[in-house]
């Protein structure tokens, strides 16, 4: 119930629509039991046991409001029937029309309160989960799978969607209909209501105890969803891999298997949630035989009540039963939420470890350069970098090289704080990267990875990721520094062009240098190239190189590179190997060395 509480806590902006709703559901629950009360002078004037009312009768206390109610509707007959029960009858029938016409009025106006409240909570649950994911560290991603996250931004807030309007109906509906129709039934016969309160509470224990049970069922179902849709993801963006290695059928007795699995736990699940609508149904009519027996002994042996008022008491005793009956639903769907609440919550309350400073520093341009001091790095225990000094001077070209798993795109992922450093510092102009704002730190950097990362938009808007004010003009000179203006122009709709998913309506080269387009149009200080060019083909990549090339002029760059021949020109190459700088120097000097660099440069040659 704790998660519920939190969960709760998201309507906390909806509360005047939860103060209609409690409103509307009052005048709902009264005249849901005062509708079964006004009964009781119909069957009276159709059983002939209607009372003469001649003088008007005054209210003078609660406590006689059933008496006060029934000489009232009597002096009405009276006065209005004239010895004619037709019309005493049709007097009392629009009475009841009146009075179900009122209560379904405010029935539907509490529900079309609680549906702002509702919608409007779980609309902004998905905002923040959706503001949470984007502001995850990367290390997050590296270890939770894509498809549990997916699964709980869209599975589980929907099991929230139904779960939250059960506890609504539990906190306000269902007792306030409950409490009148007690009231009413109190009125009536306060012996008849006390046998009934005696017996409630057994079905109540008994549907709860089953009930406990859910919660743990319900984890496991979210999890295994999360697996399918795991699966889904994998699938998908590895199609191409699974059907060059002909593994369609290995992948889809994968999936079988996992889905085999949700089926089973599913079926569990739901055939326990079952059992409680036909449980407290039996339960339910177990009380009324018994309040049958006991209430028709009342009205035909000891002549305690008439034949109207125990017919109608039999219908206010529905009316708390069917209440009571939504209840026990309700709390089964909240044992049911209560996995899908806390799977949500997980997320919202999972801490970044990438933490702004208090008080960050006020740091304008970059100017000197960028040092690594005694920097290392681990990820599970595993040292990636270990003790690295290194600086990067305002205006010259650095790039990376070594064997994979060294360490270089890690030393790329430091820079910008994708990860913080495990020791030592990484310094800005003697600042320490960590006492900068993550927004200033950022803006300072342009990232060109291996991978375009691309989205199914308009180029236009692809690159006004980078700079979401930027003119016509502006992403012309950045498209054509780029080398991309050519293709981009040739396309049907030009810089209005929809890329498709991941931008697979462009060829590789051009997804490449469209990335470069928009890291130009940002005009970083400091570049970052993470292997931009690995993945091309010799034509691609002599006219991605071209435009590197471009960018790269006069301005701070970080380059990352397995093919050799595209960082010659560096100011500075460092040569990485197991998380330590083995060699660095410009091209002809590691080349006199004789040592790592030049192996790596042979086995290029020889390739």
């Amino acid at each position: 119930m704790s998660y519920f509480w939190k969960i709760f806590g998201f309507a906390k902006p909806f509360k005047k629509y939860m103060a209609l709703n409690v409103f509307f559901n009052i005048l709902y629950a009264f005249f849901n039991a005062f509708s079964f009360l006004v009964l009781m002078p119909m069957l009276e004037v159709l059983f002939g046991e209607n009372r003469v009312v001649e003088t008007k009768p005054s209210f003078n206390s609660a406590m006689d409001f059933k008496s006060f109610v029934s000489d009232r509707m009597n002096y009405e007959v009276t006065r209005f029937s004239n010895d004619d029960p037709e019309r005493a009858l049709l007097l009392v029938i629009s009475l009841i029309l009146v009075t179900f016409f009122l209560k379904n009025i405010f029935n539907y106006a509490a529900l079309f309160f609680i549906t702002f409240l509702r919608n409007g909570t779980l609309k902004d649950i998905r905002i923040a989960l959706y503001n949470k994911v984007t502001n995850m560290s990367m290390s997050h991603f590296t270890e939770k799978r894509k498809g549990d996250l997916m699964s709980r931004v869209s599975n589980d807030v929907t099991e929230i969607q139904y779960s939250f309007l059960s506890i609504i109906e539990l906190l306000i509906r269902e007792p306030l209909t409950i409490f009148f129709a007690l009231i009413m039934m109190f009125s009536i016969s306060a012996k008849l209501t006390l046998f009934v309160l005696i017996f409630v509470p057994f079905a109540g224990i008994l549907i709860s105890r089953i009930g406990k049970t859910l919660q743990p069922k319900s984890n496991k179902v979210q999890i295994e969803v999360g697996e399918v849709l795991a699966k889904i993801e994998e699938t998908i963006s590895g199609l191409n891999i699974i059907k060059a290695f002909r593994a369609e059928s290995n992948f889809q007795e994968k999936f079988k298997q996992t889905n085999q699995r949700l089926f089973k736990l599913s079926n569990s699940l739901i055939n326990r949630m079952n059992l409680s609508s036909p449980l407290s149904e039996f339960m339910g009519i177990g009380v009324f035989a018994v309040l049958l027996w006991y209430g028709g002994s009342l009205v035909l042996v000891e002549k305690q009540m008439n034949a109207a008022a125990f017919i109608t008491f039999l219908g206010l005793a529905y009316g708390v039963l069917t209440p009571a009956k939504g209840i026990s639903k309700a709390l089964y769907n909240i044992k049911k939420g209560n996995a899908a609440a806390a799977r949500v919550l997980e997320v919202l309350e999972t801490e970044n470890p990438i933490k702004n400073p208090k008080n960050p520093l006020d740091f304008g341009k970059f100017n000197k350069n960028i040092t690594f001091n005694d920097v290392s790095f681990s990820y599970e225990n595993e040292i990636v970098i270990d003790t690295l000094n290194l600086t990067i001077k305002k205006g010259t070209s650095v790039a990376l090289v070594g064997p994979s798993g060294g360490g270089k795109s890690t030393i790329a992922n430091l820079v910008p704080r994708f990860y913080d450093v495990t020791k030592g510092c990484i310094q800005i102009d003697g600042n320490d990267i960590r006492d900068i704002s993550k927004d200033d730190l950022r803006e300072l950097m342009g990232i060109v990875t291996q991978d375009s990362i691309l989205f199914n938009d308009s180029i236009r808007n692809n690159l006004r990721i980078a700079k979401p004010d930027a003119t016509d003009e502006e992403m012309r000179k950045a498209t054509q520094i780029a080398n991309a203006l050519s293709f981009i122009e040739a396309l049907p709709n030009g810089f209005d062009t929809v890329i498709g998913d991941q931008g697979n309506k462009l060829s590789g080269g051009q997804k490449q240098r469209l990335s470069i387009s928009r890291a130009v149009l940002k005009d970083p200080a400091v570049l970052i190239l993470d292997e931009a060019t690995s993945a091309l083909d010799t034509e691609s990549e002599r006219l991605v190189q071209d435009a590197l090339i471009q960018m790269m002029k006069n301005r701070t760059s970080l380059v990352i590179a397995h093919r050799l021949s595209t960082i010659q020109n560096a100011d500075l190459i460092i040569v990485l190997q197991n998380g330590k700088i083995v060699e660095k120097g410009k091209h002809e000097e590691l080349i006199a060395k004789k040592g790592v660099y030049k192996k790596l440069i042979e086995l290029q040659s020889f390739q």
